[in-house]
Formats: structure tokens, sequence, C-alpha cells
């Protein structure tokens, strides 16, 4: 059985005392297993992170720039075949996919303007002879935790930003679909990126548990359920390391009676089941405001049923399995247990059968939902749907802002005043208009706000540049020796 190794300082590492399964979830068959590193393998990818700093760091940025467009073409090129490996681990399908590594493609293209970003300011003359500048320095061996859901986009999120501030990474993808990281990890060396600058420890608790503790380690970026984001925050925090944890979410898009109707179903069912509904940024909850909501769920409805949902690898398929047989079932009970909350389940996604073993699961539709239902107050992160309906406009807001989650928010309607409201009122990091899934262009910035983010900035984009360099000033005066004197007092401007 073929075994997806570590990439320490530029070689794969395939031995190790413990290994996991891999699976196909379009068969439910596993195809390959890998391996998970120990304490000892994991401290061995941290000294190589370590030792390629000082020359990667001294790098011109020229150099650093040439790298990354040379990353962007071969990425462009392999786009295919990066996608299929994908799909043979996660189970999207190829076209989601694809699309995904695009996403992750933004952050690489945003990288090669490096030279830019990196540069620093100055003022001359502050004082009499003296002048100050700032430069932007990296922050040294970084950790970059990735979840199974976006085994290309966010890996590529962290790295590209992490790398061309000057930093090394260690990068430890999800043991679920853990050959993206890899791929990724050998074409960057392709690009021309010295050995031990980027390393790939597949690994469990144990691999992360090292990363959050060594003292070599400066940074950590990670994305996952809100409970291990604030866990890894907390302990990595504690341990004097510059951390931003992005946790889970549960995305309302709220519908105002005057909306085009079949542009707001068309968005809700795109939102709620891309993907199987494992995206972070996914609609969770519609919130339908008056009289809209019987023929929104109408609509809503209609398209569900003309869905087709098979394995990943079929261009016929729009929507394809789960991660795991029992991921499957847990975003099962929630639609088992949505009844007998007081909810209205109009279409279950566990009547629809499959010709397969793999872990496939019909999408849900649930409606009369409401806060403290389990279906409501959970991130499910599958195809599951719920409908919350309130009567007014000052109802959705508040329905948005006092949950628990802040990731991500959007508004249908036609109403300009309302919508540049909805933008002002909304306590989310990110907010779309017209747009479901309102996630940034690699330019800005991707984050959410209360339990959904831990730490202090955002991922990609400009605050990516923030987290992963250190900011120092320096004051310069050059010697006037008529100007030389004894003074014990505070410094002061002259």
């Amino acid at each position: 059985m073929e075994r997806i190794p570590h990439y320490i300082n530029g070689r794969r590492v395939s031995d190790a005392e413990r290994v996991a399964p891999v699976y196909n979830p379009a068969t439910g068959e596993q195809e390959k297993e890998v391996a998970l590193a120990s304490a000892a393998r994991t401290e061995e990818a941290i000294e190589a992170a370590r030792a390629a700093l000082p020359a990667w760091r001294a790098t011109s940025l020229a150099k650093r720039t040439d790298v990354f467009f040379r990353m962007r073409q071969l990425l462009t090129e392999r786009k295919s075949e990066l996608a299929a490996v994908l799909t043979s681990e996660h189970g999207k399908v190829l076209s989601d996919a694809e699309g995904e590594i695009t996403r992750g493609l933004e952050n690489i293209e945003f990288a090669t303007g490096l030279t830019h970003m990196l540069k620093g300011e100055r003022a001359e003359q502050v004082s009499r002879g003296v002048d100050v500048h700032s430069v932007r320095q990296p922050v040294g061996v970084v950790a970059c935790i990735t979840p199974f859901n976006f085994p290309a986009m966010v890996p590529l999120w962290m790295i590209g930003s992490a790398l061309a501030c000057g930093n090394t990474v260690l990068l430890k993808p999800s043991e679920k679909d853990p050959s993206s990281a890899l791929f990724i990890a050998e074409l960057f060396t392709e690009a021309g990126l010295p050995d031990g600058v980027l390393n790939v420890v597949q690994g469990d608790k144990e691999a992360v548990d090292v990363l959050l503790d060594h003292p070599e380690v400066k940074a950590v970026s990670f994305v996952g359920s809100t409970p291990i984001a604030q866990s890894i925050y907390q302990r990595a925090a504690a341990n004097g390391k510059r951390v931003q944890a992005l946790g889970g979410a549960k995305n309302h898009m709220v519908v105002l009676p005057d909306a085009d109707l079949g542009m707001a179903a068309d968005a809700a069912v795109s939102a709620a089941y891309g993907s199987a509904g494992e995206r972070c940024m996914a609609v969770s909850v519609l919130v339908a405001v008056g009289g809209i909501a019987d023929s929104l769920v109408g609509a809503i409805q209609e398209r569900i049923d003309k869905l087709v949902i098979g394995p990943g690898t079929d261009p016929a398929s729009q929507m394809g399995p789960l991660i795991t047989a029992e991921h499957r079932d847990r975003v099962a009970s929630y639609v088992a247990g949505a009844g007998s909350e007081g909810a209205t389940v109009v279409v279950d996604g566990r009547e629809q059968q499959f010709d397969s073993n793999g872990f496939f699961l019909g999408v849900s539709l649930i409606d009369n939902v409401k806060p403290g239902m389990k279906v409501y107050d959970d991130e499910i992160f599958g195809p599951v749907l719920s409908v919350v309906r309130v009567e007014t406009y000052e109802d959705a807001v508040k329905l948005v802002n006092e949950n628990f989650y802040g990731n991500g928010v959007a508004i249908f309607t036609r109403d300009g005043g309302a919508a540049r409201q909805f933008e002002f009122e909304a306590e989310a990091g990110m907010v779309g208009v017209n747009v479901p899934i309102p996630v940034p262009v690699g330019s800005f910035s991707f984050g959410g706000w209360k339990n959904s983010l831990f730490g202090d900035t955002h991922m990609y984009g400009p605050d990516s540049i923030r987290f992963y360099t250190r900011s120092k000033v320096v004051t310069t005066r050059w010697p006037d020796p008529s100007t030389s004197e004894v003074d014990l007092g505070f410094p002061q401007v002259k």
C-alpha cells in the first residue's frame, strides 16, 4: 500500500513507528496510509527549518520573488493533476477542487509583490541630524496546521505569505487527506525553494503538541474547529508564540422580502451544499424575513430535487461524499434529531440511497429552526441548511449578532440602504451583499470575529504580512563632534 511520507529538508521520509489509513471517500476503501510523525521526527523537521532560516532570510527579495513567479507557473500548469490528488482523498468534485486551487493561487500571486509589501518607512531630520526608518523582518520558524476541507487552498494561504516574508515553514496537514501538501511542497522545490525552507510533517496530536511547545517555533497558524482553535491559541500563546487560530462558523444568509427569489434560492443551494457543506464559509442558516419564507423554501426544495450527488471524478456530479463515515453519521444525527426539537424536516438527506459504499449523504433542508436547537447552535459541517423565520430586518440582525460565531454573513436585497445598514451593523468578519460566500480576493484578508478567530490578525493578504513579520525601528545619527555632550536626561526631540 502506498505510504504518504513526510518532506523534510528537501527529501521524502517514509519510515514511521505509526501510520494512519487514508480513504477514498467515494468508495469507502482505504487506498493509502500516511506516516504519523513521532516527537523525534517532528523535532528533526524543526531543526531542518531552523538550519535553513539564516540563508533564506538573507536571500534577496528579487530571488524570493523569482521563486514565487516560478511556483505560480508550475501550479497553473499542474492544476488538474493536483485537483485529481485532492479529489481522491477529500471527495469533492474535480471542478470544486480546481476552484480551490485557483483561490489558493491568488495568495501565490499576492506573494509575488513581496518587494512592495515588505517596504518600511523613513523620516529624516526628526531631530537635528537624526533620521528614523522602520523595517519588517521575519519572525523565524513558523508552524502551519491546516484542515481537511481545503487541503490545497489553506496551505497556500499560509505558506505563501510566510515564505515571502523570509520565514521557514513546518506544514502539518490533516492526516485525512495529506497528499496535496506533499505535492505543493515538492512543487516549491521545483520552483527553486531551497531545501529545509518548507517542510511537511504528516501527523496527529503528537506532532502538533511538539509544534506548540518547541521554543524554536515562533508563530503558529491554524484552521479548524472552535474548541481546537481555542486550545491551540491558549497553549501556543502561553509558550510565547504569535498565534492566529481560525475556528468554526455558523454563517447566516439573510433574505429580505424584496430580494430576487430565484437568485436567492440559487445562492442558498450553492453555498449550503457545495463541497458537501464542508466549508467554514458555507451558508448553514437561511434567515427568511417577513413573507418571503414560504416561497423561498419552495424554490430551494425545487432545486434540491435536481442536484446530482456522486463520485467527484464523475463530470455529472455536483456534490461528492463527506470525508469519513464517522463524519457522515454525525451530520445525519442532526437531521434525525431536528424533528423532536420542533423543527420541520422538509428534505431528509438520509433517505437518499447510493449505489456505493462511499461516505455519501443526501442534502437536507430543515425549516422552522430556532436558537436553542442543536441543529442551529452547533457547527454541523455538512449538507444541512436550516431556515429561521423572522418578522423584521431588526430581528435578523439581532439573530446574527447574538450567534456564538462570526465568520461570514450575507444579505440578499434590492435595497441599497438596507444593505449598507447591514454592512455597518453585522458582527462578522466578512460580509456579502448578494454574495453568499464572501471569501475575499487574495489582496484582502480572510478572518472572522467572535469565536471564529483567536488572535489579532486575519489570514492571507495584508494581515498575513503583519503576522509573519516583526517591525524594527532604527534611529540614526552620524557623528558630529561639535554636538556631542554628556546629557543624562531622557532624549528629547530638538
